[in-house]
């Protein structure tokens, strides 16, 4: 039997992933460095579909049928070039090698052109929609060279989030598209956090409402213009509550954030191009300020916003298209950050 696709890397993401292309009918063939976990994935889910277990990554590319197609999902930066570097010489002409982790699209871009002087499609698609997404359905925005979207994009397809049963996945373009308009997602996302962290802030400093009634407002605006999973998800962490204090969980939760990069690269390129700003995160956002944010006493935390004076922008049907497209990248990849949303029924946004 051989395998339409394999993965290697097989930490949350990967696994539901991997989990993801075999419910929907594909074989996979599995990978990972430490064995225990591939066999920890058959044992819970050898059941949901067609997989091969390979314990090298000889194995993998032997068990796949061609154009090979391999999808690592490892952490960023050096470990993507490290199984690269592995993958390279078991691969021939043609092959596909997919970076599905949340990667700069400086990298891609490298990676892309080195190995295409090889013969090899490099692919970076972005994934959102976190480990619950990724086993249900995510929003998918794949780059590389439009022959290997010939090929791998139906399997893709098949397996992203569905919107009006159309799939929330398109072709991005060459270049470190895919991981550049995952970067800008990312980066508008946090915007709208900091958005939400901030219309939390008003209303309990400015107008001293609990947490608890915060989340029957939060709960009403999910009903209307603003329905979205992330004024869906707040309301349910303003109504939890901590159960060895007692206490509402936003008032015992530390209050500082990490981060992956995204967020901070989107500011980066925004100032790098001096373009107009509409929505990123900024100086005053949760991942950029922690620091600062954690040395204030809880009673004088007001957002910075709250200061003024308060300027906002004119609705534009242009909005974020600006962000979307570097210079060297065609006007009809604008358009693609405008995919349909993800549904309501899968994690993510």
């Amino acid at each position: 039997m051989s395998a339409q696709i394999g993965v290697t890397g097989l930490a949350v993401m990967g696994a539901n992933l991997a989990r993801n292309l075999a419910r929907n009918g594909y074989t996979v063939a599995l990978h990972n460095r430490s064995i225990e976990k591939t066999d920890v994935l058959l044992e819970k889910h050898g059941h949901e579909g067609d997989f091969i277990r390979t314990e090298s990554l000889q194995e993998l590319v032997d068990s796949l049928e061609t154009p090979r197609r391999v999808l690592i999902m490892v952490k960023a930066g050096g470990p993507v070039d490290s199984v690269i570097g592995q993958l390279e010489p078991l691969l021939e002409k043609g092959d596909i090698i997919i970076d599905a982790g949340n990667s700069h699209y400086e990298d891609t871009r490298r990676r892309e052109a080195e190995l295409a002087t090889k013969g090899l499609h490099f692919v970076g698609v972005g994934v959102s929609g976190g480990e619950e997404g990724a086993l249900l359905g995510p929003s998918i925005m794949p780059g590389g060279s439009r022959e290997s979207y010939d090929s791998l994009g139906p399997m893709l397809e098949k397996i992203s989030a569905k919107y009006n049963d159309e799939p929330c996945c398109r072709w991005i373009g060459t270049d470190g598209a895919g991981h550049f308009v995952k970067m800008v997602h990312n980066g508008i996302e946090y915007a709208d956090m900091q958005v939400i962290g901030e219309a939390y802030d008003l209303l309990r400093s400015g107008a001293g409402i609990e947490p608890a009634e915060q989340a029957r407002i939060f709960t009403e605006w999910n009903t209307g213009t603003l329905s979205s999973f992330l004024i869906e998800i707040t309301a349910e962490v303003l109504a939890h509550t901590d159960a060895k204090t007692g206490k509402p969980f936003v008032d015992v939760v530390v209050d500082s954030a990490g981060q992956k990069g995204t967020g901070r690269w989107t500011v980066f390129r925004r100032s790098n191009w001096a373009a107009r700003r509409r929505a990123s995160p900024s100086r005053c956002s949760p991942e950029v300020c922690r620091r600062s944010v954690t040395s204030v006493p809880r009673h004088r935390r007001s957002s910075p916003a709250m200061k003024g004076p308060w300027t906002f922008p004119r609705p534009s049907s242009r909005t974020f298209g600006w962000l979307c497209t570097p210079p060297n990248w065609s006007a009809t990849r604008k358009a693609s950050i405008c995919s349909p949303q993800r549904p309501r029924s899968t994690a993510g946004s």
